[in-house]
């Protein structure tokens, strides 16, 4: 299976091998869903705690008798009903969100993602991306010259400073290393670039 390979400037410059295992599979929603669920409850930070009755500080004395006053009978001044009071049936940082996937189904949901992208035609390979300086005006040169729809997701096989920090303040694109993608930022960003490196190291990452 081949598909078109281009350079920076948007011309063609021959073709490319993709991966039928990774690029030609059947779309299943389920896997993708269930990957996105796994990804997105295993970041899950619990920051929210309230404190229950005994660590709530205060006095454990009843606060009036129990009859003869006229009024509701009433336990200590920890009673969630009270101001500074216990919170009932509050978050607790004790929860544990984080759900198991083994990693086949996770690999297999990622290559189904980018099947998905090469159906819509919203994959794109690049040759490679060398520009002199760090400088937001060539990405968006760039990017003027390959057709892309809303957002795009760069995918860079290696750390490179220049191609980072140029596309940084474009709030349409997002510079990931292969070796990071994932499911939430393939779904977020509609088109995906990737270079012809990243391609390569796609190759071993998902086998």
């Amino acid at each position: 299976m081949k598909t078109k390979l281009f350079d920076q400037k948007w011309k063609e410059i021959g073709d490319i091998q993709l991966d039928e295992s990774i690029f030609w599979l059947e779309i299943n929603e389920w896997l993708i869903h269930r990957a996105l669920t796994y990804q997105l409850s295993n970041n899950r930070q619990v920051v929210a705690h309230t404190k229950t009755r005994w660590e709530r500080r205060g006095s454990t004395r009843k606060i009036y008798k129990q009859k003869g006053t006229g009024r509701a009978r009433m336990g200590s001044n920890r009673s969630p009903i009270r101001k500074k009071g216990w919170v009932a049936f509050g978050p607790r940082n004790t929860v544990n969100f984080s759900i198991s996937m083994n990693k086949k189904e996770r690999r297999k949901a990622l290559c189904t993602v980018l099947s998905s992208k090469f159906a819509k035609n919203n994959l794109i390979i690049i040759d490679k991306i060398d520009f002199p300086e760090v400088k937001t005006k060539n990405m968006v040169e760039m990017f003027n010259n390959i057709p892309y729809t809303k957002k795009v997701l760069l995918a860079i096989p290696a750390k490179n400073e220049i191609i980072e920090k140029s596309s940084a303040n474009l709030p349409f694109v997002k510079s990931v290393l292969v070796n990071y993608l994932n499911i939430k930022d393939l779904l977020k960003y509609e088109t995906l670039v990737l270079m012809k490196e990243s391609l390569d190291n796609l190759n071993t990452l998902t086998k």
